[in-house]
């Protein structure tokens, strides 16, 4: 296993995070995702464990909290330190009927983590994230309450989910300008059929420092060798039922095509080059996998031995390239007006 810091934090975190999003499973859109019992989550976990992992990530809106429970009571029943495990959860999402019951407002924040806590079986919480957007929650009423949360140590660091890149900029800027506690991460989807966060997000983590945790580097498991063009409603398959996240279906099956043959050279599945792919990204921090099966879990952790070489990265960076948007097709253009090798720019402090 390989380690990398959480953002520009001192935490080290495992390069494959375990996700429990298909634990326990329970009813509606969550038994399509998942029905891991206790006992397999167990094996599941201890697998992790064995393989060096040691970052686990749920949310409160998973299988109705169940997930948080069946996570706390794995690492129970296994006997883990409690400091030998960084658990990540979130808030945001709907848990109850109230009107007050979702959002990033100081009253739910405060009121989710207490519960998630309890769910959880711990004291403290490593990385709370902030699931989605609020439209109308204030940032810097988010960043106080998470602010107090550090400061009680109920949690030590913290993140949000699925925002957009000029909202995650602004709100480091505040805290940065408020002394308060900084966003060190962003959960995102990302995978080579879906590299739209490359146009903003990778130059900004570059600049903040902030560390990216991919979520669902299969594109639901569309890159997971199941599907095909001829076979797109495979049985046994969670995106037969449930069609997400969003995926050029053409698009992935030409990527599809050029990672077959690389894959068989590795002698591996596809599914593992589609993530070794990921992990090679000098910007994702770590990238979490949600397998339901012992083998399926092996298989993924595997990802971390499987080396790319330029020609094969080249080859899959080809395919998967995203199309020219503007201001994307105009910075190169304009940037080489002022581009004269006689002329040295100094280095500036964070280079």
């Amino acid at each position: 296993m390989q380690y990398k810091t959480l953002g520009d934090t001192g935490l080290l975190v495992s390069t494959i995070c375990f996700g429990t999003m298909t634990f326990h499973g329970g009813s509606g859109m969550w038994s399509k995702i998942g029905q891991v019992d206790q006992a397999g989550a167990d094996e599941l976990v201890k697998g992790s464990i064995e393989a060096g992992v040691n970052f686990f990530d749920t949310a409160d809106v998973y299988s109705e909290g169940e997930s948080e429970k069946t996570l706390g009571q794995s690492l129970k029943n296994l006997g883990i330190a409690r400091k030998d495990v960084v658990i990540a959860t979130k808030v945001f999402g709907r848990v109850g009927p109230g009107r007050n019951d979702v959002g990033a407002s100081r009253g739910h924040i405060l009121d989710a983590v207490e519960a998630s806590l309890r769910r959880l079986g711990t004291d403290h919480i490593d990385l709370y994230q902030i699931h989605g957007n609020d439209s109308i929650t204030p940032i810097e009423e988010t960043l106080r309450a998470l602010n107090m949360l550090v400061q009680q140590g109920k949690v030590r660091y913290i993140g949000c989910s699925n925002w957009e890149a000029w909202k995650l900029s602004r709100a480091i800027t505040i805290s940065e300008l408020k002394g308060l506690a900084k966003f060190d991460t962003l959960q995102a989807y990302y995978s080579i059929a879906g590299r739209e966060l490359e146009r903003e997000f990778a130059p900004m983590f570059k600049h903040t420092k902030t560390g990216l945790l991919v979520w669902s580097p299969l594109a639901g498991g569309l890159l997971s060798g199941k599907f095909s063009r001829d076979n797109q409603k495979p049985e046994d398959s969670r995106r037969s039922e449930f069609d997400f996240p969003y995926v050029d279906k053409e698009r992935a099956w030409q990527i599809l095509d050029v990672m077959k043959p690389i894959a068989e050279a590795h002698g591996c599945s596809v599914a593992r080059i589609a993530l070794a792919f990921v992990l090679q990204q000098e910007f994702v921090t770590s990238v979490i996998i949600g397998a339901k099966r012992m083998d399926q879990l092996t298989d993924n952790l595997a990802a971390v031995d499987v080396k790319l070489s330029a020609e094969e990265l080249k080859k899959l960076n080809e395919a998967s390239k995203l199309p020219l948007e503007y201001p994307g097709w105009m910075l190169p253009f304009q940037t080489a007006n002022r581009i004269d090798p006689n002329v040295q720019r100094p280095a500036s402090a964070e280079e």
